[in-house]
């Protein structure tokens, strides 16, 4: 029994041994692929779906917080063997279970400043996805902590590892020169990223709105401020949303495309609107009175700073302000969603989704055709 059981075994142990990278002689490289063999569950097979093997085993970094959801769904239901490193409660991410079949999604511990628990999470992985973000700085994480050294590190022993493909996840308005301190370390991350992964696959989205998002989110419960402050009426500001579940299949189309590696792709919206006509269009499909009113920006940073001041996440921040009131960047040069297969889905088609919670009573079942859509702008 005990002789059967080794037997058994054998295959799962040589899928655990290192892969070949920089890290590892070329003796040692040469011994592994002679003696590896290929274990049955990494090989793809069945039919398409949740119970099938893609053949994709990936590790998703973020993966509790708003995309990581969408890319752990989308990652499940093809099949394929995710490990989601974690830093919050347990309890806090029960809801990504569901998203897998049965031992296809792995938990683990880690700290972001632990080399060995960053190695530890990616060494089996063939694909690495880095989704780690914040809306705020803490004591213990600040800006260049979450978007510049945690990349490079996992860029760095992702190379190491010999991963397949890394991509990260920054933004469309990421910029050295940007007023907005996210923005700028957005850059800095890409930059960091590049050096030690030479192939990774960066993706730059515009704002994502989604059912969790806090960008439409954001303006609805302004409501419980009498208006809406906006610099400029926001009539100076150009906003291009993208669908959150439109970047989830960016990622996994990235995966499985062979040409990917290497390029940077800028992920927005069908269109451009003003922040203003957008905003207001947000209040049509809540039925609830659009009031906004022009707040100079040394004043809209005192109000975020008393907001900065509370001991929970805050509600907003001058970073924030910032960064929302920064018009979104055009990249005709870059690759988009349609080089990846993908059609942008329209604000107007998903915006009720996010926005019904928000109604009274008497308006829920209210028909969209009643809100008049935003007007794209095609000049800014």
């Amino acid at each position: 029994m005990a002789a059967s059981v080794r037997c058994c075994r054998a295959p799962y142990r040589l899928l655990l041994l290192p892969r070949a990278g920089n890290g590892v002689c070329a003796s040692t490289s040469l011994l592994l692929q002679q003696q590896r063999e290929v274990h049955y569950s990494v090989i793809p097979h069945g039919k398409s779906g949740r119970s099938s093997v893609s053949g994709i085993v990936a590790t998703v970094f973020g993966a509790t917080g708003f995309l990581g959801r969408y890319v752990v769904g989308r990652l499940g239901r093809i099949g394929s063997q995710v490990v989601i490193p974690y830093r919050c409660d347990p309890y806090d991410m029960m809801y990504l279970r569901p998203m897998g079949d049965l031992g296809q999604l792995q938990f683990m511990e880690w700290d972001s400043r632990d080399k060995d628990s960053i190695r530890r999470a990616l060494e089996h992985s063939n694909v690495v996805i880095n989704l780690v973000g914040r809306e705020s700085e803490t004591r213990n994480f600040k800006f260049e902590d979450v978007f510049v050294n945690i990349p490079r590190d996992i860029a760095r022993f992702s190379r190491e590892a010999g991963v397949e493909k890394l991509i990260h996840v920054s933004h469309l308005n990421a910029d050295l020169r940007s007023p907005s301190k996210y923005l700028r370390n957005k850059a800095a991350g890409e930059k960091v990223v590049r050096e030690e992964f030479p192939d990774a696959i960066i993706l730059k989205p515009a704002e994502m709105f989604g059912r969790e998002d806090r960008f439409f989110n954001y303006y609805a419960n302004m409501r419980w401020f009498l208006g809406v402050p906006l610099i400029s009426f926001g009539k100076k500001t150009v906003k291009q949303p993208i669908y959150v579940v439109d970047v989830a299949k960016a990622i996994i189309n990235a995966i499985k495309e062979p040409d990917a590696k290497g390029k940077t792709y800028a992920l927005t919206g069908p269109h451009r609107y003003l922040l203003y006509d957008l905003v207001r269009y947000l209040y049509a499909i809540l039925h609830r009175g659009f009031l906004p009113y022009p707040l100079p920006r040394p004043l809209y940073h005192l109000c975020a700073r008393f907001f900065e001041a509370s001991p929970f996440e805050p509600w907003t921040t001058r970073d924030k302000v910032d960064r929302f009131h920064t018009t979104d960047m055009r990249f005709p040069d870059l690759p988009g969603l349609e080089d990846l297969g993908i059609t942008a889905t329209p604000v107007e088609l998903k915006a009720i989704e996010v926005l019904r919670r928000h109604r009274t009573f008497r308006w829920l079942d209210a028909e969209l055709e009643e809100a008049k859509p935003a007007k794209p702008v095609t000049n800014m």
